[in-house]
């Protein structure tokens, strides 16, 4: 058989239209069918494109310059946005942003799930799609002697040091990452060298309470002893009143994880608080929570509407974490049982429910394909399950485990579209039947969306 060459050269610099986009918001342009794919780049748009890698059935492009540009290409608002790669569609105007998300969902479905049939609606977006995110954690380093902290650049470890702020940051944290680096840098504490593992102060990170503005700081160290430690603390908690809880965390790994296992508080309280809808959650340094709390409670509206709770239901969370969904559930239900592997967060899911006075709701340490074959044999029939895998989504055995129990509804909250489709194929051959999808933009600004299935037993003649 021939071997095809492709149709351009590395290097070579063409014109080229753009006719589609990719999942993560690249542009899609061909030459004479031959896929090549440039960041930054818009349907509709012609530009002037350098070839800068081929491959035997695709390439990619730089993106030089738009020579007819998209009515949906929008200035970004950040200065870094190129150099940084935390967003990749600042370049795309939110209606279109909304838009490409839903296509993504519906091709998956199509393409992987081959359920081209159930509905996907429009994605729920945002009112104003900056400033949204409630923690930020960003490394710190010396360059010049002078500590600076910055995001990396894009597929790099090399510091953006003339970072100012990030648009889609709570401004009291970008406040917070300012004032630590300055108040740490005067006191002369040095800041971590990742190349030879020395210095002391790795990462720091922010949590802020979007409803109760209560803030808390996490100093991530190398060493168990933090220099100047009372006087960085000091300075910090009387400047600005709004601090809470300022933790210190030790991690001494040559590692790209930000936080270690050993946590000691500095200064306040162990925990900050926050509110989603109606329920208090309290928010450790290690706890994980939606750092989107404005469209996490309409996601979790959502997947209340999609269970359907009248009141006398039992309910299955798998994948609880701390508890965010089970609470919201068991507003509406009669009981609810949380399962989840880390046992810090069924801690902290057990004092959710008690902060929240909270008696229906039951947290359990385990993996959900172990526990609910176990709940199974002890005579626990759900009526609903919901569950909220992470993005390699559920294992085959919890997919058995559900399917098993067969519950009239399952509700499943996903952050990849690839493995949703993939997870509902499966459930569809064993007897189930998805009647819709709602995508839910809770990373605005970039590729990430959430979605929400409901899912109906079939009812056998």
């Amino acid at each position: 058989m021939a071997k095809t060459t492709p149709p351009v050269e590395k290097n070579q610099t063409i014109e080229l239209t753009f006719e589609d986009l990719t999942h993560d918001g690249d542009g899609v342009g061909k030459v004479n069918g031959y896929p090549l794919f440039v960041p930054y780049a818009l349907p509709g748009e012609t530009a002037q494109v350098k070839v800068i890698k081929t491959k035997k059935n695709f390439g990619f492009g730089k993106l030089l310059e738009v020579t007819k540009p998209s009515e949906h290409r929008v200035e970004p608002p950040c200065d870094v946005y190129i150099q940084c790669g935390g967003c990749q569609l600042q370049h795309m105007s939110y209606t279109m942003q909304l838009d490409m998300k839903q296509r993504q969902v519906q091709n998956a479905m199509k393409k992987i799930g081959h359920l081209e049939h159930v509905p996907v609606h429009p994605s729920l977006g945002m009112d104003d799609p900056w400033r949204y995110r409630n923690k930020i954690q960003i490394p710190a380093a010396e360059r010049n002697g002078e500590m600076i902290t910055g995001f990396y650049r894009k597929r790099s470890h090399d510091i953006i040091d003339d970072m100012e702020t990030c648009v889609i940051q709570d401004e009291v944290n970008d406040r917070m990452v300012e004032a630590v680096r300055r108040i740490a840098s005067r006191l002369g504490i040095p800041a971590y060298n990742e190349e030879q593992h020395r210095g002391v102060l790795r990462h720091i990170m922010v949590r802020t309470g979007q409803q109760t503005n209560e803030t808390m700081i996490v100093l991530v160290t190398r060493t168990n002893e933090l220099p100047y430690a009372k006087e960085l603390v000091a300075e910090l908690h009387e400047t600005y009143p709004h601090i809470k809880s300022i933790v210190q965390n030790i991690n001494k790994e040559r590692t790209n994880v930000i936080l270690g296992r050993k946590t000691k508080l500095l200064w306040g309280e162990e925990y900050i608080y926050d509110t989603i809808g109606d329920i208090k959650f309290a928010i450790s340094a290690q706890s994980f929570y939606q750092v989107n709390p404005a469209q996490t409670k309409v996601l979790y509206d959502q997947a209340l509407k999609y269970a359907n709770l009248s009141g006398n239901e039992t309910v299955i969370d798998a994948y609880s974490g701390i508890g965010t969904i089970s609470l919201f559930l068991a507003q509406k239900a009669k009981k609810v049982y949380g399962v989840e592997i880390v046992p810090q967060a069924v801690s902290d899911a057990k004092m959710n429910a008690k902060l929240n006075h909270m008696d229906n709701a039951e947290f359990y340490v385990g993996k959900a394909e172990e526990v609910m074959p176990w709940w199974k044999a002890q005579g626990l029939n759900p009526d609903v399950i919901v569950v909220d895998p992470p993005r390699k989504g559920c294992d085959e055995e919890l997919l058995q485990a559900m399917i098993d129990m067969k519950p009239k509804r399952i509700v499943y909250v996903s952050c990849n579209p690839s493995t949703l489709a993939r997870d509902l194929r499966f459930l569809e051959d064993g007897g189930f039947e998805t009647k819709q999808v709602q995508p839910v933009d809770m990373f605005p600004q970039t590729g990430h969306i959430e979605c929400v299935a409901e899912i109906e037993l079939k009812v056998s003649n």
